[in-house]
């Protein structure tokens, strides 16, 4: 049986929902089964019509990526989730879907599964690092096994080595760089031989 590799996120204008795509991909070339997922969008229309990417980025991808239920974390084996950096903080809706789990943190569905962190933010210390340490204490208290990429491969030094996860400051408009999404890439791949060894 392969690993089961649940990548859920948040994205407003894209930049996370790309770094998810590529840890997907990640994810998948080590044969394991992967479900990408979405968390609902909270916001009013009057918030995301004024930003012309946010619209263009919502209506893109309703269709496209299927929003995560609590199914897909009992489905997984191994966690990936992303979220742009809101204060430093994990975005109220990848929060607001994290926040509804209760009923399987207290069943033990979480206990000893790998998981690991990707995030976005507009400017380069705009806070990456304390959003994927703020996600990281939810791993804490699922009893999960945290997977960062550390400095464990050359090519993360190309994208900014950062060791708690993939981060991209998306202060210049442009979506992630190559040298980024392939860090998000060897990022599904490192969390997928994890779970791969744990799994034994």
């Amino acid at each position: 049986m392969s690993v089961r590799v649940a990548v859920i996120y948040y994205s407003a204008t894209g930049n996370v929902h790309q770094l998810a795509q590529a840890v997907a991909e990640g994810a998948a070339s080590r044969d394991a089964e992967v479900r990408l997922r979405r968390v609902p969008e909270l916001a009013p229309d009057t918030a995301i019509d004024a930003n012309p990417a946010w619209r263009a980025h919502v209506d893109a991808t309703k269709n496209q990526v299927p929003e995560a239920t609590l199914e897909d974390l009992e489905w997984a084996t191994a966690y990936a989730l992303g979220t742009p950096t809101r204060f430093g903080n994990v975005a109220s809706q990848l929060k607001q879907f994290i926040d509804s789990t209760g009923g399987q943190w207290q069943a033990g569905v979480f206990h000893n599964k790998p998981a690991t962190s990707f995030t976005s933010a507009m400017n380069r210390h705009g806070g990456q690092e304390s959003t994927l340490l703020a996600l990281n204490n939810v791993f804490y208290h699922w009893g999960c096994l945290i997977v960062p990429p550390g400095y464990t491969d050359p090519l993360l030094y190309a994208a900014g080595g950062n060791p708690y996860g993939t981060s991209w400051p998306s202060g210049g408009g442009e979506g992630p760089d190559a040298a980024t999404l392939e860090a998000a890439r060897y990022q599904g791949r490192h969390l997928a031989d994890i779970a791969v060894r744990l799994r034994g």
